[in-house]
């Protein structure tokens, strides 16, 4: 790369963060952090601890966010100096390392314009995934499992914890159902394109005859709420029943008597717990899934009214495909909605799916 080519990209790279800086506006930011810190002065801040908290979470977090657009703010005037050094004289090695930083902070940029689209109020929260076997026997039971394989890859590699309330185990192979909560930063945001149903063709490794099989798995994302979110439960209809843990045990699951399953009788709702030891702390976390799934439901109630309101057409099928994972005749991973596609299948079902989460997450924000 000569002088020219690396000024050209160093515009790219400018205007990109031009662009970036309209959306995370930074004077938003700093007057919020500002209020904030007038509110965490006042003597009385701690009278109302659970209030303070949130306050002091909310600081901690603007805090960290402007820090990072400051940092990448300073990088680009550095850059913008070293250039010009470059122009007075040449210098081999600074121009390594401009070329070296420039290539770096387009990372950065990346990684910031994600960020910055995951502003809906529940993006930041915990996620709640539920994935369940479609219909073809142990051939899709073994291909909900291998999805679970794949998210719980994707979450370690992120760093986030993973907790296994609920898994059902099939008879021959893989799993009928199992539920995760992913616990980090904008577990939910991240996660939440991976609702749908997701296809599988390959040959069978349960047919002796080694035909071709299409098998189908759901996958169900929800945040899980906090709470302070009120939702509405009557005892009444609830049908709470409990059973022996099961399962893969080991990491999975305790083997107890505890396990709690609940049914929410109105909407026909079922959750179940079976990862603490105690059968009054799985009734709980059942209690709290089943809350942030009637909460989720609520919120989608309102979705379809302003579709309605809208005169747009509504998709009432229970869960629509969104991705086809191809093992044979040729190798091929695609998003149906984004037109995203791979065909590094290993990497991906080792938990290398951050371009379907990034390429959703921009596709979303165009309107979709």
């Amino acid at each position: 790369m000569v002088l020219e080519e690396l000024k050209t990209k160093y515009e790219e790279v400018l205007n990109k963060w031009k662009n970036l800086k309209e959306i995370l506006k930074p004077e938003n930011l700093e007057s919020e952090i500002k209020d904030l810190d007038e509110k965490m002065a006042d003597p009385n801040f701690w009278n109302d601890p659970k209030k303070a908290q949130e306050i002091s979470s909310r600081r901690n977090y603007l805090g960290e966010k402007l820090e990072e657009i400051l940092k990448v703010n300073k990088k680009i005037q550095d850059l913008k100096d070293y250039i010009q050094l470059l122009e007075m004289e040449e210098d081999e090695g600074l121009f390594s390392e401009v070329e070296k930083e420039l290539s770096g902070l387009e990372k950065e940029l990346e990684k910031l314009e994600i960020n910055s689209l995951l502003s809906d109020e529940m993006d930041s929260k915990n996620a709640i995934l539920t994935l369940q076997a479609g219909s073809g026997g142990v051939e899709a039971c073994d291909w909900t499992q291998m999805l679970m394989r794949m998210y719980l890859r994707w979450a370690e590699d992120k760093g986030f914890q993973v907790e296994i309330v609920d898994y059902q185990p099939d008879d021959v192979a893989g799993i009928k159902s199992a539920t995760i909560i992913v616990k980090g930063p904008f577990a939910y945001g991240y996660l939440k394109g991976e609702q749908g149903v997701h296809r599988l063709v390959r040959i069978s490794p349960f047919d002796a005859n080694k035909r071709r099989h299409t098998s189908f798995a759901a996958v169900s994302v929800i945040p899980e709420i906090d709470e302070d979110i009120k939702v509405e439960i009557n005892e009444e209809d609830l049908r709470i029943d409990t059973f022996r843990a099961g399962g893969a045990g080991g990491q999975h699951v305790n083997k107890t008597d505890s396990a709690v399953r609940i049914t929410h009788i109105p909407t026909g709702i079922v959750v179940s717990c079976q990862s603490e030891r105690s059968q009054l702390q799985n009734k709980l976390k059942a209690m709290n899934m089943l809350k942030a799934k009637l909460y989720q439901l609520e919120l989608e109630k309102q979705k379809e009214k302003q579709k309605e309101l809208e005169g747009e057409k509504k998709d009432i099928t229970w869960g629509s495909q969104i991705r086809s994972y191809v093992f044979q005749p040729y190798q091929m991973v695609k998003d149906l909605r984004t037109g995203y596609e791979t065909g590094n299948i290993e990497a991906v079902m080792d938990g290398e799916i951050d371009g379907f989460i990034e390429s959703y997450l921009k596709w979303k924000a165009r309107g979709n």
